[in-house]
């Protein structure tokens, strides 16, 4: 199991999957309705997540869903390093950043926990597993205001039940004004909504995967701009024809070549040698 979270390095693909993915992960497993992922900063979550795939070693009756305090999340994130402790899982968690549910520092906890998870027994969940019944006899439960929030939010969302378009009452009581639509034309309008609504997750997520690796070779880019300003370096021909790589402004003429025939002059190779 050691092995298994000691393979996951910050180059895994695993810190490339975008925040709705883990939402989604995180809600789909346990039936939960999470919209941040700073909504995890108390470590309920993971504990929950670690009782999924590994049944009987979480403490689950000393997990607080309720946890606000720092105090109290503190207490969660003891009860999480227990649980690595006894699974050997060899996994630093830096609490005192989680706890301050700053959205990066949740986001790559929350990456590598999904990568462990998929990585026991080939990410294959136990059907028998009931998230909300585990949560109720944890004791210290958050589990029925959040289902009757996420069933309110179903509701308000769900067009074919409550909702009428263009002030268009869907249901069969009560006075209707506007134009009627008919179940047919609703349940047809919400299978478009929820159509477009994956697209624009996946769209959305594709994005979230752009940034990051944006922000990632940009800050390679950044690293080496930075060694090259070093006063001892900057009059080496290398830091040149970098240089001139890095600062290029038009695309048109390709800097490697120019970069090549500074490093050309330096080695005193004329460019019938170089060919």
């Amino acid at each position: 199991m050691s092995m298994a979270a000691a393979n996951i390095g910050m180059m895994d693909g695993a810190y490339f999957v975008g925040r709705n993915e883990i939402l989604s992960w995180i809600n789909a497993r346990l039936q939960l309705s999470l919209t941040k992922v700073e909504e995890a900063a108390s470590g309920a979550v993971q504990c929950q997540m670690m009782d999924m795939v590994h049944p009987g070693v979480v403490p689950m009756h000393k997990v607080n869903f309720d946890a606000k305090t720092e105090y109290d999340m503190i207490q969660n994130y003891k009860i999480l390093q227990e649980v690595f402790n006894k699974l050997r899982i060899e996994k630093h968690i830096d609490v005192n950043k989680l706890v301050r549910g700053r959205p990066l520092d949740n986001l790559e906890f929350l990456q590598w926990l999904k990568r462990y998870c998929d990585s026991v027994n080939r990410g294959i969940m136990n059907e028998n597993y009931n998230p909300t019944e585990r949560r109720y006899k944890g004791g210290k439960d958050r589990t029925h205001r959040s289902s009757n929030k996420s069933s309110k939010s179903l509701q308000a969302n769900s067009i074919s039940s409550r909702v009428s378009i263009d002030g268009a009452s869907l249901t069969s009581s009560g006075p209707k004004q506007g134009k009627v639509y008919t179940m047919s034309d609703g349940e047809n309008s919400a299978e478009q909504i929820l159509e477009l609504s994956e697209k624009i997750a996946d769209l959305k997520l594709s994005l979230d995967n752009m940034e990051k690796e944006r922000d990632f070779y940009f800050s390679k880019l950044r690293d080496i701009e930075i060694l090259c300003e070093r006063s001892e370096l900057g009059h080496l021909p290398m830091t040149k024809a970098i240089q001139k790589i890095l600062y290029a402004a038009d695309v048109r003429e390709p800097p490697l070549l120019e970069a090549h025939e500074i490093i050309n002059r330096s080695l005193g190779l004329s460019p019938d040698e170089t060919e």
